[in-house]
C-alpha cells in the first residue's frame, strides 16, 4: 500500500551552523557555516523520527559564493552579480559539483556529499536536490564535468540574439552593465572588495534569468542569472516540436519514445545529462526551481528520461500559475507541484485572521482530479516564517493549518527546518532580510540552534513551548506517514455542519477521510481565542457509505489520545459530541 510522503526541506549551509554571532553581512569566519558532515547519523535518525520519507538539501549545487577558493582551481567569483555574502542557491555555477563551503575539505566535496547521501539512505531517507533549469549564474563554469560534456554557451554563436541551439539569448553590439543600486544597497553591505566596482565583464550581454532583455537589467530583476534557451524564439514560438494530441493521457514511455527520435535544442540534452549525473550519484529526486518558465515539452523529454532511468524518482515542481497545473502534471510528467495559490494562499489568511475555512473545501474540490500531485508546505525558503510578526506572529498557529494541510489530500506533505520548533526568522542577515530564514548570507538559526544543542541533536536547549511544538509536528507526521485513509477518500462534511450545528462556524472545518479499514473525522479549530462546544454531525451518505448501523461507535483521537468521543448513529445520521480549544484539532478513528 502507497503511503503518505513527508519531505524535510532543509537549507544544507544553514542546518549545521551553530556559530551565534548574527553579524548583518557577517562572513563564513564570522558568522559560521554549516557543512555536510553535520548531518550525522544521529541528526538523521532525529529527522527521520519525526515523519519524515525525503530531505531536500537546499542548495547543494556550486553557486556562485564570494570566498576566495582560488587554491583549489575555482574563480573568483563578482559581489557585483552575487545576492549576499554567501550567495543564492539559485545562480548555479557548476553543475557537475557541489557548493565548496559545504565540505571541509573543498578538494573532497563531491565525496563529502556522497557520504552524506549514503548516511540519508542508511537512515531511511530519500534524497532530493534542486535543479534550476531557467538560468545559471552569469559566470558559469564547470570545472569537473564529465568526458564529453560542454559548459553552457561555449558554442553558442553570439552575434545573434537568437539561435535553436545557443544556450543562452544575447543582446548584440551591447556589453552587460551592473544595475543601479537602490534603497541604500551596496554588494557586501559596502564592505571593500577589489571585484566590487559596479562592473561585470560580459560582452556581448545576455538575457538576465527573469526575461529582462535589458543590457543594464533593474535592481529587481534576477540580474545575477541568465536565462537559458530551450529553442523558444524571441517571439516566444517555439523551434521544436509540440505533443500530439492525447499525450496527456499516456504515461512516460510513450514520451520517452516520441522525443527518441527527435532533433532537439542543446539546452535540453545539456540538462538531460546533467540529471542523469546525479541519479547515478545516488540523489533519488529533484525539486524543479520556477518550472513554468520552461516550456512544457521539455519536462515531457526530461521526466520521461528520468523515469525511464529511475521510475521511482521523486519529482517536484515550482508552478504557480494553477491554469498550467495540469499541463505539467500530464503533459510535463511532474509528480508533484507546489500547491501555493490555492491551499496555501488559503489557508495563510486564515491563519491571519480574516480568512474564513469556508474557502477551503471550495479549493479542494477545485483540484480533486489532481490532489495527489499538489504538494502541500505552510514553510519554505520562499515564504515567510509562521512565527514571523508579519505572518502569523506564532508558531501556535500553524498547528491547526498543519493538521488540515497534512491529512486534507493524499498529496506530500513538507516543512521547512525549524518550522517544527517555531522558528521565526528574525535576524537581519544581510540581503535576505527578516521574516525569511535567509538565503543568501551566512547566519545562525536561533530556534533550530537550541534544538541542535551543540550537535547533540537531542532539543536540549529547547524551551517547552517548543519541545510541545516539536513533539505536536512528531504525532502529526508520524500519523500521516502510517494511515491508510489519507491515501483514500476524502469528503468535505464543513458545509453540512455550518447548516445544521449549533455553534458551528467559519473559524473551523471538518472532513472525512477513509479507506476499506480505516474511517477518520478531521476537525480543527483555527482561532486563537474561542473554544467551542457542539455536536458535529456526520451526513447520512458519509454513514451509508461507511455501513455504519444505528449505534454508538468508539472514537480513538491520534494525536493526543485525550479525548474518548463517541459517534452516535441515529436515523442513519452521525452526531460526535466535542468541546475544541483554541488552535484545537482532533483526527478521530472509528474503531
Amino acid at each position: 500500500m502507497k503511503k503518505k510522503i513527508v519531505v524535510y526541506q532543509v537549507f544544507t549551509r544553514l542546518f549545521g551552523n551553530t556559530n551565534t554571532t548574527n553579524k548583518p553581512w557577517g562572513a563564513m569566519e564570522e558568522n559560521g557555516v554549516g557543512k555536510f558532515e553535520d548531518f550525522s547519523a544521529t541528526a538523521l535518525k532525529e529527522i527521520k523520527d519525526l515523519g519524515v520519507t525525503h530531505v531536500w538539501y537546499t542548495g547543494v549545487p556550486h553557486h556562485a559564493v564570494i570566498n576566495d577558493y582560488t587554491a583549489f582551481g575555482i574563480s573568483n567569483d563578482d559581489p557585483d552579480v552575487v545576492k549576499g555574502r554567501a550567495g543564492s542557491p539559485y545562480a548555479v555555477k557548476d553543475y557537475y559539483n557541489v557548493n565548496p563551503d559545504l565540505a571541509v575539505d573543498p578538494t573532497k566535496r563531491l565525496e563529502e556529499f556522497k557520504a552524506l547521501i549514503n548516511r540519508t539512505h542508511q537512515a531511511g531517507m530519500k534524497v532530493v536536490i534542486d535543479i534550476v533549469p531557467n538560468h545559471v549564474a552569469r559566470n558559469y563554469e564547470g570545472l569537473t564535468n564529465p568526458d564529453g560534456v560542454e559548459d553552457f554557451g561555449t558554442n553558442d554563436d553570439v552575434s545573434k540574439e537568437y539561435d535553436v541551439n545557443n544556450n543562452f539569448y544575447y543582446i548584440p553590439n551591447e556589453e552587460f552593465q551592473v544595475p543601479a543600486w537602490q534603497d541604500g544597497y551596496l554588494p557586501l553591505g559596502g564592505e571593500v572588495n577589489t571585484l566590487s566596482d559596479s562592473k561585470f565583464e560580459e560582452v556581448p550581454a545576455k538575457w538576465t534569468g527573469n526575461g529582462s532583455r535589458l543590457a543594464k537589467p533593474n535592481f529587481n530583476d534576477w540580474y545575477e542569472t541568465v536565462k537559458v534557451n530551450y529553442g523558444v524564439r524571441p517571439d516566444g514560438t517555439k523551434d521544436f516540436d509540440e505533443l500530439p494530441e492525447g499525450f496527456d493521457t499516456k504515461d512516460y514511455t510513450d514520451h520517452f519514445n516520441y522525443w527518441k527520435e527527435k532533433e532537439l535544442p542543446d539546452s535540453w540534452t545539456k540538462f538531460r545529462d546533467i540529471v542523469h549525473y546525479w541519479l547515478d550519484f545516488g540523489v533519488d529526486g529533484f525539486r524543479f526551481d520556477m518550472a513554468e518558465m520552461v516550456p512544457v515539452e521539455f519536462w515531457s523529454y526530461l521526466n520521461s528520461s528520468i523515469k525511464t532511468k529511475n521510475s521511482n524518482a521523486f519529482l517536484l515542481a515550482e508552478v504557480y500559475n494553477p491554469s498550467l497545473y495540469r499541463d505539467y502534471i500530464h503533459k510535463g510528467k511532474m509528480d508533484y507541484l507546489y500547491d501555493k495559490v490555492e491551499l496555501y494562499d488559503s489557508i495563510k489568511h486564515i491563519m491571519k485572521g480574516y480568512g474564513w475555512t469556508d474557502h477551503i473545501p471550495v479549493v479542494q474540490e477545485r483540484i480533486m482530479d489532481i490532489e495527489h500531485h499538489m504538494l502541500h508546505f505552510l514553510e519554505n525558503h520562499d515564504e515567510q516564517r509562521i512565527a514571523s510578526p508579519d505572518f502569523a506572529g506564532s508558531a501556535d498557529l500553524g498547528k491547526p493549518a498543519m493538521v488540515v494541510s497534512a491529512t486534507i489530500s493524499s498529496s506530500p506533505t513538507m516543512i521547512y527546518f525549524g518550522q517544527e520548533v517555531g522558528e521565526p526568522g528574525a535576524e537581519d542577515a544581510g540581503f535576505g532580510k527578516p521574516t525569511r530564514t535567509s538565503i543568501f548570507d551566512y547566519i545562525g538559526v536561533p530556534h533550530h540552534q537550541r534544538w541542535m544543542n551543540n550537535k547533540k541533536f537531542d532539543g536540549g536547549q529547547l524551551s517547552e513551548n517548543e519541545k510541545d511544538l516539536r513533539d505536536f509536528y512528531k504525532r502529526l507526521l508520524n500519523f500521516t506517514v502510517e494511515s491508510e485513509a489519507l491515501m483514500g477518500e476524502y469528503k468535505d462534511i464543513h458545509f453540512y455542519n455550518k447548516e445544521h450545528t449549533e455553534n458551528y462556524d467559519h473559524r473551523v472545518l471538518s472532513f472525512v477521510r477513509w479507506s476499506s479499514n480505516e474511517k477518520l473525522v478531521v476537525v480543527s479549530n483555527f482561532d486563537a481565542s474561542k473554544s467551542y462546544t457542539f455536536d458535529l454531525k456526520v451526513p447520512e451518505e458519509i454513514i451509508a457509505e461507511w455501513e455504519l448501523k444505528n449505534q454508538d461507535y468508539n472514537l480513538k483521537e491520534e494525536l493526543y489520545g485525550q479525548v474518548t468521543p463517541v459517534l452516535q448513529v441515529s436515523q442513519g445520521r452521525g452526531s460526535i459530541s466535542l468541546e475544541l480549544a483554541p488552535l484545537k484539532s482532533y483526527i478521530l478513528k472509528v474503531l
